[in-house]
């Protein structure tokens, strides 16, 4: 798996994307991660990609043209990949769809910033955009690592036991059962003892009931027949 990522803060993505499970697996020759500065392909002395939109409006926007020229050095470096701008108006990045990502083989996230990109970059070059929740950040770099966490840790090889990502919240559309470990008696509180019984069909048996109870209480937008 490779993943691209356009950025004014390179820094950023490595800070976050540098340790633990990905950074290993990056070592390892799982998956390929690269952070290309888009001010590099600025065309004035200033390094500025950003200018004020037409029309008026408060804030500046992202400039097409240094991100063109961005996304044309890593393609002809690195050859195509599904282009993804991180906006706050794209679809909702779904586990569903970090799995078709994860099947792309090569992905070129585009961190936004200021008050957007100019449209014409989005409709000539933006295969598609996606938001991570229905608020506003500062920049799309938190939100193209939130995305690229969540693909890379499908890659075999990623995670040392792969079962690790089949059990969990939304591998299957409901969220995860409860789950507890040691010590037995904790604060007064106890494990379940039909996880104590050995009884392996009893202990899948309530943990599929408790994933349906949990996400009854807790997200019944998921269950089937629910609005969204």
């Amino acid at each position: 798996m490779e993943i691209d990522f356009l950025t004014l803060f390179p820094g950023m993505i490595n800070a976050l994307l540098g340790e633990s499970i990905i950074a290993r697996a990056a070592e390892r020759g799982h998956i390929k991660l690269r952070a290309h500065q888009i001010r590099d392909f600025a065309d004035n002395a200033r390094k500025q990609v950003d200018d004020y939109p037409y029309g008026g409006g408060a804030g500046v926007l992202m400039q097409a043209e240094p991100l063109c020229r961005c996304l044309t050095h890593v393609t002809a470096a690195h050859g195509n990949g599904r282009v993804i701008l991180l906006s706050p108006q794209g679809a909702v990045f779904t586990q569903g769809k970090a799995a078709l990502l994860a099947a792309e083989g090569h992905i070129i996230l585009i961190c936004g910033h200021y008050e957007g990109v100019d449209e014409r970059f989005t409709e000539e070059c933006a295969d598609e955009e996606i938001s991570i929740g229905d608020y506003v950040l500062t920049g799309g770099e938190i939100a193209a690592c939130v995305v690229a966490d969540a693909v890379c840790r499908l890659i075999p090889g990623v995670l040392a036991d792969e079962s690790g990502f089949q059990d969990e919240s939304f591998a299957s559309g409901l969220l995860e059962y409860p789950q507890y470990t040691r010590p037995r008696l904790w604060r007064g509180r106890s494990v379940p003892d039909v996880l104590l019984s050995g009884d392996h069909a009893a202990i899948l048996r309530w943990r599929e009931e408790q994933a349906l109870r949990r996400t009854s209480q807790r997200r019944p937008d998921l269950l089937p027949g629910s609005e969204r």
